[in-house]
């Protein structure tokens, strides 16, 4: 297939293809085909909209209809933002709230140790601040007390004069905690987004589009997609009152950088609501308003326009450190701090502890990968179990979640890592993979009684178990999932948008391609082939990265960086390329190294010819 030249950067491709430029078995074992099946979609939506063929390829790919492109283009709350009381029991947990603030009574916020909790508890804190009154900010600690709400840590909010706590990214699980709350007279409102069972907690409202009774189709929103609209519905509800008489009604909308902040880090997909609130969070990111994400980007090195990439890879993890080798209160302190600084030394703090994190994940993963090699001895590739599960002694539990991902992207399988401490009690954490809902198994493994708890969404869930458990747990989920497992794998493909030549890659291709945006978990950034490259330069960069320039049969050249495959059968062909021609498939990337304004491919897979 002929090459795209500077002024042309893609070719449209024929719809009869059956793979993409022909090639069955990459050297990640995929078969590329192209995303969108039937070019006329995007001719059409190109006609209609006279936009570039390019981005209506990319829309059409998404399964965008031509009848909804400008509203998807250009996202607005004022039209997106639907009713938050269609949200079962919304009206009920906004009025009482309301009137808590109304009546000067104290409330309280438990929220769960990640960037959604931290996020969430930011949100109420910020909004309470602005309407003038006061909230207590309580985050447990990850190993001390666990995920979720405890009796003791209500108790002793109950014992300060609390007389409601929101318990946000957490307590749809929680029957026995909240039991006790109620019992000592504390109101609780659960504010969550993780999936739950029949019977809910005994509390006064359970705000969770996840409910089984709920109708509003909202239940891919991650927590503080929920909590946002909570803040809505109390900010109704005081309007109605007539608190505002006389005051100043907060603008809701600069609340959406942590909304966005939430959303990407928690995974769900940038699809429908999250999407637009993603998109404009960013925007108010970018005004750098919030004193502790501005501390909190200066510290990451952030100096150019913020996208989901930096909120997922540059800023989320740093408010995680507190909660998984920190402090579980840091990450929730930073994001309310109004005192400069105070927010200079909270964010260098996370940062220093994120750096700790790091090499604490690294020990894990080796040893985590150590021993799946050894399980996977006497099975062949094709034949990798439905299921990965490791377990350890004395693994630090704040880094399971993200070594489950390792295992995840590794394996192409659904994931657990489990820490098992000296009591002989393990806390695991799994991530898994589209088509799999690893969260609907763990609660029917809790429900079975293999579980001391557990719980969570499709693509991540967490759990604690005995540790002479996990062999039953293994089997159980093994069982549960192996079908989806292997309808998911029955073809391994790589998906590509388009083609792209060394020479076509530019900033304004990469302008038009980000209208697409934000990019994230359901809805994918765009993939891209550069055909019949030379792979020259190639060197190995860091502990396991390859590096290498891509050079066309024009002599243009477009670098390329493919992350942690340097012992993997992409990374050697890539260092022991010596010249040869390759078709090559990635990511295409802003590259602002030292002031420069290029682009970069990151690479995800390759075939030799």
């Amino acid at each position: 297939m002929a090459q795209g030249h500077e002024n042309e950067p893609f070719e449209p491709l024929g719809s009869v293809e059956k793979t993409f430029l022909g090639v069955d078995r990459s050297l990640t074992g995929r078969k590329w085909l192209p995303r969108l099946k039937d070019d006329r979609l995007a001719l059409g939506m190109a006609q209609r909209h006279d936009m570039p063929e390019l981005l209506a390829r990319v829309l059409a790919g998404r399964g965008v209809s031509s009848d909804v492109v400008e509203r998807y283009l250009n996202p607005s709350l004022k039209t997106d933002l639907p009713d938050p009381h269609i949200v079962t029991d919304m009206a009920v947990a906004a009025e009482r709230i309301a009137r808590a603030i109304a009546q000067g009574q104290k409330v309280a916020v438990f929220g769960d140790y990640d960037v959604d909790g931290a996020t969430s508890s930011a949100l109420l804190k910020r909004y309470f601040r602005a309407v003038g009154s006061d909230l207590i900010i309580y985050i447990p600690d990850r190993i001390d007390e666990g995920y979720g709400p405890n009796a003791p840590a209500l108790l002793r909010l109950k014992e300060q004069g609390v007389e409601v706590v929101i318990t946000v990214d957490c307590g749809t699980m929680a029957h026995k905690a909240l039991g006790i709350a109620q019992e000592h007279g504390l109101e609780v409102i659960v504010a969550d987004h993780h999936q739950a069972e029949p019977l809910l907690p005994p509390a006064h409202s359970v705000v969770n589009p996840n409910r089984l009774d709920d109708d509003s189709g909202l239940g891919q929103l991650a927590a503080a997609g929920v909590v946002f609209l909570l803040i809505v519905a109390i900010n109704r509800s005081l309007r109605e009152q007539g608190w505002f008489e006389g005051r100043t009604e907060p603008n809701l909308m600069q609340l959406l950088d942590l909304v966005a902040l939430g959303t990407v880090c928690d995974v769900v997909p940038l699809q429908g609501l999250n999407r637009v609130f993603v998109r404009q969070g960013l925007k108010v990111l970018a005004q750098r308003g919030n004193v502790g994400l501005r501390a909190l980007a200066d510290v990451a090195g952030l100096d150019e326009t913020p996208a989901a990439y930096h909120l997922g890879f540059l800023l989320g993890p740093r408010v995680n450190a507190g909660g998984r080798v920190g402090r579980a209160d840091l990450g929730a302190r930073l994001l309310t701090t109004e005192d400069e600084q105070e927010a200079r030394h909270l964010a260098q703090e996370l940062d220093a502890f994120n750096t700790d994190r790091r090499a604490i994940e690294a020990q894990v993963q080796e040893e985590a990968l150590a021993q799946v090699e050894t399980r996977l001895l006497d099975r062949r590739a094709n034949q990798l179990p439905p299921l990965i599960i490791t377990s350890g002694e004395g693994w630090h539990p704040g880094v399971i979640g993200i070594v489950a991902s390792r295992l995840k992207e590794r394996y192409e399988r659904p994931s657990f890592v489990i820490a098992i401490d000296s009591k002989g009690e393990g806390k695991g954490s799994g991530r898994s993979i589209n088509g799999v809902d690893l969260g609907r198994a763990v609660t029917a493994a809790l429900e079975s009684g293999l579980l001391l708890n557990g719980g969570g969404h499709s693509m991540a869930a967490g759990l604690s178990l005995k540790a002479d458990k996990v062999a039953a747990f293994e089997e159980f989920v093994s069982k549960r999932i192996a079908d989806d497992v292997e309808a998911a794998g029955e073809d391994r493909v790589y998906k590509v948008d388009g083609v792209v030549s060394p020479g076509g890659a530019t900033r304004d291709l990469l302008a038009l391609v980000e209208q697409a945006g934000p990019f994230g978990a359901g809805n994918p950034e765009p993939r891209f082939a550069v055909p019949q490259v030379r792979v020259v330069n190639a060197s190995r960069v860091g502990a396991d990265h390859v590096r290498c320039v891509l050079m066309g049969e024009d002599g243009k050249r477009l670098k390329g960086i493919a992350w942690r495959v340097a012992d993997t059968p992409l990374g050697q062909s890539l260092l022991e390329a010596g010249g040869r021609v390759f078709h090559i498939a990635g990511r295409l990337k802003a590259d602002n190294w030292q002031g420069r304004r290029n682009v970069q491919l990151t690479i995800e897979d390759a075939v030799a010819l």
